[in-house]
């Protein structure tokens, strides 16, 4: 590690920086409310800053504190979140939110011990709270500070690994500004961002170019080192759109796994079952799909049986494969097959999780993005149907 006097100088070149760069206008950064900072965080998550102040002001306007956020109705909240992704964010947030209420009376921890109790929270949030709203000298390593200070320090750690993130915590922990250990962290945010950026760095520009190891050695192409993550594993989806004039059916998701309580046009994943041994071929579940196309007379049949069987609707026009896309989850790719369907009546006998709903209110809903994308191509299959909207 280095000599005191060129901690102190690292400080100072970092937060003379920051006071003249630094994005001070950002929404959650006007005060140091530690509700602000902690939802602004959890969007922050796997989101580019630009996409998250339209949504964080809408948020804050719709749940200004811990109590509105912890008695907020799931519908709204998830509403609020449409578009954001990664839906398990805000579904913890409300959760935390109620553990506050419950046991800290509603007011926000300002212990990390205690604040990396709460639902959804992890190191790097509970370190950003911590010296962001408390001004603790509390490390905050995301992806942005370990890329900086693998380039700062020549560190050759994969950073795909969890136990990589320890190191950079013990380094932040000793060249935390004490005095002011926010704006320490959100300054290697900051510039982990712009000037440190994954792709096209420009470390010419960096106010702390002369403590940069990799920039001084011309290393910098070689930091910082991460492993390749997993592919997702595809899913072939099919789903399928039931119409009856204005009225739609939305099913809606289990309480747990992907899509988790929304409303959607029912998708239905292939899965072939189990071996038939007799007739050596896999046996088709009934309820399950066939690859779909207009020349593909088995397919349409069993989407026929589905339609029927499974979601209880009499139908008298089927149009398969009427487009497709794929959409990508953390762990999971959804190859997804469009179908529509005319239904021949509003039945009233569904499923307890289906519904028929009016496509004006939709906008009561919220959608996840591969509902929006269904949605999308079936509207653009009728362009008089688009032009009603």
């Amino acid at each position: 590690m280095w000599p005191e006097e060129k901690i102190t100088a690292f400080r100072k070149a970092l937060l003379d920086w920051y006071d003249a760069e630094g994005r001070s206008h950002l929404p959650w950064r006007e005060n140091n409310d530690p509700y602000r900072i902690w939802v602004s965080e959890i969007m922050l998550q796997q989101t580019r800053v630009i996409t998250v102040i339209p949504y964080f002001n809408h948020f804050m306007m719709l749940f200004p504190s811990i109590k509105a956020l912890a008695e907020a109705d799931e519908e709204i909240l998830l509403k609020a979140w449409e578009g954001l992704g990664y839906y398990s964010r805000v579904r913890n947030l409300q959760k935390a939110a109620q553990q506050i209420m419950k046991e800290y009376d509603g007011v926000f921890p300002n212990d990390p011990a205690e604040i990396i109790k709460l639902k959804g929270i992890g190191p790097y949030t509970a370190g950003a709270i911590s010296s962001m709203a408390f001004n603790l000298p509390e490390p905050a390593v995301d992806g942005n500070v370990m890329r900086v200070f693998s380039r700062v320090f020549e560190i050759g750690e994969d950073i795909a690994k969890p136990a990589t993130r320890k190191i950079f915590e013990l380094l932040v922990r000793i060249l935390v500004d004490p005095e002011r250990p926010g704006d320490f962290n959100q300054a290697i945010m900051d510039l982990g961002t712009d000037i440190c950026a994954p792709s096209n760095p420009r470390p010419e520009e960096s106010p702390i170019k002369e403590f940069n190891a990799a920039y001084q050695n011309g290393t910098m192409h070689l930091y910082p080192f991460k492993s390749k993550a997993k592919r997702p594993v595809p899913k072939t989806m099919q789903g399928i759109v039931i119409q009856k004039g204005d009225q739609f059916l939305l099913e809606q998701r289990p309480q747990d796994g992907l899509l988790a309580n929304f409303w959607t046009f029912p998708i239905i994943e292939e899965d072939w079952g189990k071996w038939d041994k007799a007739k050596k071929e896999p046996i088709q579940l009934n309820f399950l799909v066939a690859e779909s196309s207009p020349t593909n007379r088995k397919g349409i049949e069993q989407l026929q049986k589905t339609v029927r069987e499974n979601l209880r609707v009499d139908a008298d026009d089927f149009q398969p494969a009427v487009g497709s896309f794929s959409h990508v989850f953390s762990h999971r790719k959804w190859n997804i097959t469009v179908h529509h369907v005319q239904a021949a009546k509003l039945t009233k006998e569904l499923p307890e999780n289906m519904k028929w709903v009016s496509r004006f209110d939709f906008p009561e809903y919220a959608f996840a993005v591969p509902q929006q994308k269904m949605w999308e191509i079936i509207r653009k299959q009728n362009r008089n149907f688009l032009q009603s909207f």
